[in-house]
């Protein structure tokens, strides 16, 4: 047994008293070395990211042909024209279907990758490699070979689907198949981030739990819901903000693949539109309007995400 140890009460005030001055003094040499190693970070920010942003929102309040030194002031009249005008539904719907089904399907098809993978399987370090390779590719490239794999004549699609003697739908002439055409590409080209994300936080779940579950005879898909799942939300929350935002501002993969169609907007999302707008119409007012707006709703749902998981931790 421990002794319980006693401390006179002037030896505790003195040590409290000696604490508290410690507590109140500012240690200006770990102020100053904080401040050594943020203000170059800080500096970049605020050079390549705040002052483009705010350029951005002050050029949406202009009439401004990019090639034109000359800007003419209109107000809220780019914003009012890009709401009534009427290809603004179909732009605002391709976003809306394209980041729902890139977010989705890079988060389901990444998870149940990293299950199969974090398994003892023969050859899984190059099975692993060759996931996450088309993450690193860039995405024009990507559009290009999937060009030839969605070919309505000649591509690989149209190989599988004649030996099944189904009719090959017209990717390229059909909006609906062009939209799904360039999900999938994305898809494939983005599951490699989510798949190492969650192989690694699976990697670092707790061994205890799954053993207490094997023990306790817990079916695969109940031990997959009940012990495996939950320890991953920290790591789906942060995949779930950084694929929406990238999904978002997909334009590589698109001006490679349609370059916005078929029929003018059959696959342009907001951030194809504002290049078009910007450079193609030379009109670079409307354009940083839809940027603007983009910005907007990024922000919105960027807070109720953090809201939602704040909500959740407590």
């Amino acid at each position: 047994m421990i002794p319980a140890v006693s401390v006179e009460p002037e030896v505790y005030e003195e040590y409290a008293a000696t604490y508290k001055n410690r507590k109140g003094r500012i240690d200006w040499h770990q102020v100053g070395l904080a401040a050594l190693l943020i203000l170059p970070n800080l500096a970049l920010l605020i050079l390549f990211t705040y002052r483009p942003l705010i350029d951005n929102i002050r050029i949406s309040f202009y009439n401004w042909n990019i090639s034109s030194p000359n800007m003419t002031f209109v107000g809220l009249k780019n914003y009012t024209d890009w709401l009534q005008a009427p290809e603004t539904p179909t732009v605002v719907w391709n976003t809306v279907i394209f980041t729902f089904f890139a977010v989705a399907g890079s988060m389901v098809i990444g998870l149940l990758l990293a299950i199969l993978l974090d398994q003892k399987l023969i050859g899984r370090s190059a099975v692993r490699s060759m996931v996450f390779a088309p993450y690193v590719i860039a995405g024009a490239a990507i559009g290009v070979a999937f060009q030839f794999v969605f070919d309505p004549k000649y591509g690989l699609i149209q190989y599988f689907l004649g030996l099944l003697n189904i009719q090959v739908p017209n990717f390229y002439q059909q909006s609906g198949w062009a939209l799904f055409m360039i999900t999938v590409t994305y898809i494939w080209k983005n599951v490699g981030y989510v798949f190492v994300i969650y192989l690694a936080a699976l990697q670092g779940r707790r061994a205890d739990l799954d053993e207490a579950s094997e023990i306790d005879g817990t079916s695969p898909v109940r031990h997959f819901f009940r012990v495996v799942l939950p320890q991953l939300r920290g790591t789906t929350f942060f995949l779930l903000i950084t694929v929406l935002l990238n999904s978002f501002q997909v334009f590589d993969v698109i001006n490679a693949m349609t370059r916005g169609g078929p029929y003018g907007y059959g696959t342009t999302t907001m951030v194809f539109q504002v290049y078009t707008e910007t450079f193609v119409n030379n009109r670079a007012g409307y354009g940083a309007a839809v940027a603007t707006i983009m910005f907007i709703v990024v922000l919105i749902i960027t807070v109720a995400q953090i809201k939602l998981q704040e909500r959740l931790d407590k």
